[in-house]
């Protein structure tokens, strides 16, 4: 390969924005070349339970594109994560448990320095877990952002869900202060709880390493509203395409739950995919290549062509 030909490095940049208060959040980009000549511009929207870059991240050795920023960044997006308030390298001081419409605010701050940094055009968001519910709320509040939205993971009103049924049984500790200790059998314990064996060791053990080398405790904020207050999100409000994601093996929600609420979404140009051996951390999954797969098809679908 000559020196005309060899694919373009991709960089790793990190930034600081900060919302109303002074609160300063933490963001990470990767670009393979100029953002500028990028295809598109992704927002990583993580869960309840991590920060960003373990999410997305992850450097696993001997397992190709472990990160899925890299992976993205390889096929000409303009990669960025973001650090909600309360977890990872973002402010953790104040007194509140980061709940979710606070978080679909932070995706605002975030997106709106995104777009002075690099060019105003709409933002392919890809949100999991609590991190979709963040996703879809930022997308009602501000669909001219958003050019299309991935769903994985989440739940909608929670009907039917065994993670939701026994998570409940700790509300009243939840509800009682604003943050929870996390270590690396909590980590552990997200991968035994749906169906064990579909995620490595090797990756289930370098991601609770890079989870706890950032957070030892994360807000309570996310639990509180996915056990008491339920639904947060109204399908019928999201008008921007957008794809639902669902494990096979995931128990954050039923598939019947989704599928009402994927049948309230108003712009015909949706998807459901159902993932083969999937439990619920999508990225850190045996199966991981075919979630980049599904994902980046439909950021990389056409626009339909409307006729009268």
């Amino acid at each position: 390969m000559n020196e005309m030909s060899k694919p373009a490095a991709i960089k790793g940049e990190e930034h600081w924005t900060v919302k109303d208060g002074g609160v300063k959040l933490f963001l990470f980009e990767k670009c393979a070349g100029d953002p500028a000549k990028s295809i598109g511009t992704i927002l990583f929207v993580h869960g309840s339970s991590m920060a960003s870059q373990p999410t997305f991240d992850l450097q696993v050795p001997g397992r190709p594109d472990s990160s899925a920023m890299d992976h993205f960044a390889r096929r000409g997006y303009d990669c960025w994560s973001l650090d909600m308030e309360g977890y990872g390298r973002s402010i953790k001081d104040r007194d509140n448990n980061a709940p979710i419409s606070q978080g679909a605010d932070d995706c605002t701050v975030a997106a709106l320095y995104i777009q002075k940094l690099r060019g105003k055009r709409p933002l392919l968001v890809y949100g999991i877990s609590s991190g979709a519910l963040r996703a879809g709320l930022f997308a009602e509040r501000h669909p001219e952002m958003v050019a299309r939205l991935a769903l994985d993971a989440m739940v909608w009103t929670g009907e039917g869900s065994p993670t939701l049924e026994q998570r409940r049984k700790r509300l009243p500790e939840f509800m009682a202060k604003n943050r929870r200790p996390i270590d690396k059998a909590f980590i552990h314990s997200i991968f035994e709880r749906d169906h064990p064996g579909t995620a490595e060791v090797k990756v289930i053990e370098a991601f609770a390493d890079a989870v706890t080398a950032l957070d030892d405790s994360v807000p309570t904020g996310t639990y509180v509203d996915m056990c008491s207050r339920l639904p947060v999100v109204d399908p019928e409000k999201i008008t921007v395409p957008t794809l639902i994601m669902r494990g096979q093996w995931d128990g954050i929600a039923s598939i019947e739950d989704l599928l009402k609420f994927f049948a309230k979404l108003p712009n015909p140009d949706k998807q459901f995919s159902v993932m083969a051996g999937i439990s619920h951390a999508s990225f850190q999954q045996k199966n991981y290549m075919l979630v980049y797969h599904i994902l980046a098809s439909f950021f990389a679908q056409p626009a339909p062509v409307y006729r009268v």
